[in-house]
């Protein structure tokens, strides 16, 4: 006996039109029987009613189809927020130019997590993919805020600098930021930290956690802009 064939998944492009049709006609039989309800209250002929509830359901339609029609490339769920067109992103090894070396991986690894928990996007090793998003950590830098007694640092302050580009396999620029220039070659970033070593944080726990920070922010910055 051969074995059944498993179902096969539907495709999302699919789904989506399904969705689009389900809301079209629920929307239009809501708005059917509202307009049933208006023209019984209004106290007119019947043919008069007849002629009111064929112009508002042919009004209502139109209205419809300009709001599921007319935005095309609309997307459901979490993927609504981020640029269509785009399935794959190719991170490479976030270039580090300060003396802590540690800091490029740990930003990589960030940007990795974060974009395969936040958007439809896959994370993939080959160059050739449909975005590549490039990062370079520019400067870290540790400030003194506040001295014990005894001249002892007691708090302070570790700061992140990073530039990061986004863009598509033929060069279009997908990240995108109202302050920055047109002729800006990456957008920055800077993040900083407090730690307190009387309280066991050090230099390492502050960078991982503005490194966190980071890829939250650049993530983020990878959102289509209204």
């Amino acid at each position: 006996m051969a074995a059944p064939t498993p179902p096969q998944p539907v495709p999302t492009a699919k789904r989506r039109s399904n969705v689009a049709t389900f809301a079209r006609r629920w929307i239009h039989g809501v708005f059917h029987a509202l307009a049933s309800v208006a023209t019984s209250t209004w106290r007119c002929p019947a043919g008069h009613q007849r002629g009111l509830k064929i112009v508002f359901s042919g009004f209502i339609s139109s209205l419809c189809l300009l709001l599921l029609n007319g935005c095309a490339a609309y997307q459901f769920g979490s993927a609504a927020l981020y640029p269509s067109g785009i399935r794959t992103v190719h991170i490479p090894v976030v270039r580090n130019e300060t003396f802590r070396h540690d800091l490029g991986p740990q930003l990589t690894d960030a940007l990795v997590r974060e974009v395969e928990r936040r958007t439809p996007y896959k994370v993939v090793s080959n160059p050739n993919a449909d975005s590549v998003l490039r990062c370079s950590i520019s400067g870290q830098s540790k400030a003194v805020l506040t001295e014990t007694s005894s001249d002892d640092p007691r708090a302070l302050d570790s700061a992140i600098t990073v530039g990061a580009t986004w863009t598509s396999r033929d060069g279009r620029r997908l990240m995108q930021n109202s302050l920055a220039s047109v002729d800006q070659d990456s957008i920055g970033f800077s993040q900083s930290v407090r730690f307190v070593p009387e309280a066991g944080q050090s230099i390492d726990t502050a960078n991982q956690e503005a490194i966190d920070r980071l890829a939250r922010r650049i993530v983020s910055q990878m959102e289509s802009r209204w």
